[in-house]
């Protein structure tokens, strides 16, 4: 399949066309920029309703809609930011009604990955809602002809407290859309100690739909006239179509259209080669399906072999690495010279993100006028605007994309394939297509968390402090063209960091890294490395403390040094803040009741801290072990520095939990073979999860409100949730754990 260049003019120019027609008209403030280099500016748009910006609508009758720019994937921001606003704005939270933006430059960035919707529109956020209250105060004051300074905005109206009077936003809506937007220098923002939603406990705004079984998700999208599609690759990932029976399908009743999709590259993140069945419901595709034959050329993705990778990875590690990382003092003198030393291996498979719900893109391409219209759950709506300019030349602003609420997401859902493998297929039919795809499909053609083997060893003095640390990590990675060039790339959260934890800390150092070729598709995945790296060092950091017969956290808290900062490697290195790391440390030893207790044979506690996406985290788990090796992890306590201001304090229990179960189900359970090339589990009779009864009974939620920048919660807690858990059972039995999954380890004692 192709997709003939459009005659039009250039997409710069067409770009800047499109918003003059879309805004024009009335009173609209959008953020240019983001930031502190956000501005708010001024465009018009007709309404009878008071529209100050983009994101806040105050209708003649009260009612109050905030705009949600963000993607929803089960994270909560879709209620927590337009919290910041209603704030601001000083509305009554029960006449707010949050809708879903779409994509649009007005809101700026509108992707959902990494934790960084909360500190990149934080502080913007609450810039908005104080502009519309100031707004709607200058428009009292006009109207009462007294001085501002002598209004005040509560409960959605202007008091002014001199005369007792009191008038509704309702009201003040005419006179506010007439006037200018305010200097930033006469815009002020509340005091902390004034917030009456922020910090407390708010119900997600999609709650009562969700658990009603209302239509939310993108494979909720029901249209008029919509056929439904399914779209087979190769099983060996990276494979391509030679030939399918796509007469014999074609024929089958139901079954609109079946047709070859070339894809355009070897790049996973784009249109790959496969079949794609149209028909009038997703089973009468799904049942075609089943009839298809297809001759595959399988690529030189069929060698990959889980077995042949770690035959690799063992040979690898007694060679020097490819890419040396960081170099400091001389490590071959340390470990000469060392009281003792210990060496450790460390391995985990690939995973897929298993989300609820599968991946699926309901797109509509209107031929008459050029334009394609897409329904999509997705983290990055751009990414997926993109691809679809950058295959099928369909300039941006000829692109509309809804976003729905995602039935989960973890990264996977900031990948864009799905999405241009609806376009393409919406290109050949003349009616809106739901491409959904199958469990199998969304397990077996994921973009993996890779694997990954880490070679440890380290040096203790006579004193039992580190002297020496030396790690060698193979991980994997992608040979795709690049400027002409062809190159290895690291799939996301598959490059180890210079700066990574404790390398900066240690005298002498040696961090090498050697990637392994693989036709794999690797993505990010919830916490991208530090998920598996925190496993890693903070088993291997505890390992080092028995070693040398060490109190685990006073042994972190050593080897944390006694300055406050750390600063990062290069310019793009990143500051480490050792006060707030032992700041979360020393609190969740006293909320756990750290050291204090005698635990019998079988029983542990474990501790584990880290640093990843902004937030500081530390996390003790105690655990049982029956002697036949069952496990049972009877408490989680989490102590969480995230900055100045939690938002909703409903959600950010619910992240840090979420994440622990998470954590704890990654950890005990999944693993995906990977034979000839093709990922051999296909469902979750294959790959299971944790299950609720297997969840900690009890998890302990402790927030440090602390003087730094409010950052967000969906990462933060997870890393450190498996080696705390590990070091538990080390506590508990003598048993370490060196393999992911924890199934792959006999943990019976005696």
């Amino acid at each position: 399949m192709t997709f003939p260049l459009p005659q039009s003019q250039s997409l710069s120019q067409s770009r800047r066309d499109f918003l003059r027609q879309s805004l024009a008209g009335g009173l609209v403030l959008g953020m240019v920029g983001t930031g502190a280099l956000a501005q708010i500016s001024k465009i018009s748009e007709p309404s009878p309703d008071f529209r100050p910006n983009a994101f806040i609508r105050i209708a003649t009758d009260g009612r109050v809609t905030i705009v949600s720019k963000q993607p929803e994937i089960g994270q909560g921001i879709k209620t927590s930011l337009p919290m910041v606003i209603a704030e601001e704005l000083e509305v009554n939270w029960k006449d707010v009604q949050i809708i879903q933006g779409d994509l649009n430059p007005i809101y700026g960035s509108q992707s959902a990955g990494g934790s960084t919707s909360t500190p990149t529109n934080y502080n913007d956020f609450h810039r908005l809602g104080a502009t519309v209250r100031t707004m709607l105060i200058t428009a009292a004051a006009q109207q009462w002809s007294v001085p501002v300074t002598e209004c005040r905005a509560a409960e959605s109206a202007v008091i002014h407290d001199k005369t007792s009077r009191r008038i509704r936003y309702a009201d003040l809506v005419v006179t506010a859309s007439t006037l200018p937007v305010p200097d930033p220098s006469v815009v002020r923002l509340k005091e902390p100690s004034t917030y009456k939603l922020l910090g407390t406990r708010i119900g997600g705004v999609d709650n009562a739909a969700i658990v009603s079984g209302k239509p939310l998700f993108g494979i909720d999208i029901s249209l008029p006239g919509m056929l439904y599609a399914t779209f087979a690759k190769c099983p060996t990932l990276g494979g391509k179509v030679v030939s399918a029976n796509i007469d014999e399908i074609k024929a089958l009743p139901g079954v609109h259209d079946a047709f070859i999709i070339d894809g355009v590259s070897d790049n996973p993140r784009g249109l790959m080669s496969g079949v794609a069945i149209v028909a009038r419901s997703t089973w009468i595709a799904f049942s075609a399906r089943k009839k298809l034959k297809v001759v595959w050329d399988k690529g030189r993705g069929a060698a990959d072999r889980w077995e042949n990778f770690v035959a690799q990875a063992q040979s690898t590690s007694h060679q020097p690495g490819e890419k040396i990382l960081r170099n400091d003092g001389d490590v071959h003198a340390a470990f000469h010279n060392a009281a003792s030393t210990l060496e450790a291996a460390y391995s985990y498979p690939f995973i897929s993100h298993a989300s609820m719900e599968p991946q699926n893109c309901t797109a509509w391409f209107h031929a008459d006028v050029g334009t394609m219209e897409l329904w999509v759950p997705t983290q990055n709506p751009a990414a997926g605007q993109d691809l679809i300019t950058s295959t099928m030349h369909i300039p941006k602003e000829k692109i509309t994309l809804h976003m729905t609420r995602s039935g989960g997401g973890f990264g996977r859902r900031l990948s864009a394939d799905y999405v241009i493998e609806a376009a393409a297929i919406a290109h050949r039919v003349n009616a809106p297509v739901k491409l959904t795809w199958s469990r199998e499909d969304d397990m077996q053609h994921d973009h993996f968390r890779a694997g990954g083997f880490h070679f440890l060893r380290g040096a203790l003095d006579e004193k039992g402090r580190v002297s020496a640390w030396h790690n060698h990590f193979v991980t994997f990675a992608n040979r795709i063209q690049k400027d002409g060039q062809s190159i290895l790339q690291p799939g996301s959260g598959a490059a180890l960091s210079a700066d990574e934890f404790p390398g900066r800390w240690i005298k002498n150092c040696l961090l090498e890294q050697t990637a392994l070729e693989c036709s794999i598709p690797m993505g990010p995945w919830r916490a991208p490395g530090s998920n598996v790296f925190a496993w890693v060092f903070q088993s291997f950091i505890d390992e080092l403390a028995h070693a040398a017969s060490r109190d685990p956290l006073a042994f972190r808290l050593e080897l944390l040094g006694d300055q406050d900062m750390v600063q990062g490697s290069g310019d793009r290195g990143i500051p480490y803040n050792v006060a707030r790391m032992k700041h979360v440390l020393q609190q969740v030893a006293e909320k756990s009741s750290w050291g204090q207790r005698q635990f019998p044979r079988g029983q542990g506690q474990g501790m584990a801290c880290y640093f990843s996406h902004r937030g500081y985290i530390a996390e003790v788990a105690e655990v049982t072990v029956s002697k036949k090796g069952e496990l049972t992890v009877d408490r989680v306590v989490v102590v969480s520095d995230i900055g100045s201001q939690i938002v909703n304090l409903s959600g950010a229990e619910n992240q840090v939990q979420g994440s622990v179960i998470d954590g704890l189900s990654t950890l005990m359970y999944p693993e995906l073979t990977i034979e000839g090339g093709a990922i051999v589990q296909s469902n979750f009779h294959q790959y299971p999860l944790l299950r609720m009864p297997q969840s900690p009974p009890r998890i302990d939620v402790h927030f440090l409100k602390t003087d730094y920048p409010v950052t967000g919660l969906g990462e933060p807690a997870l890393p450190p949730l498996a080696p705390a858990v590990c070091n538990a059972i080390f506590a508990a039995t003598g048993k370490r754990v060196r393999q992911l999954p924890l199934s792959r380890t006999d943990l019976s004692w005696s």
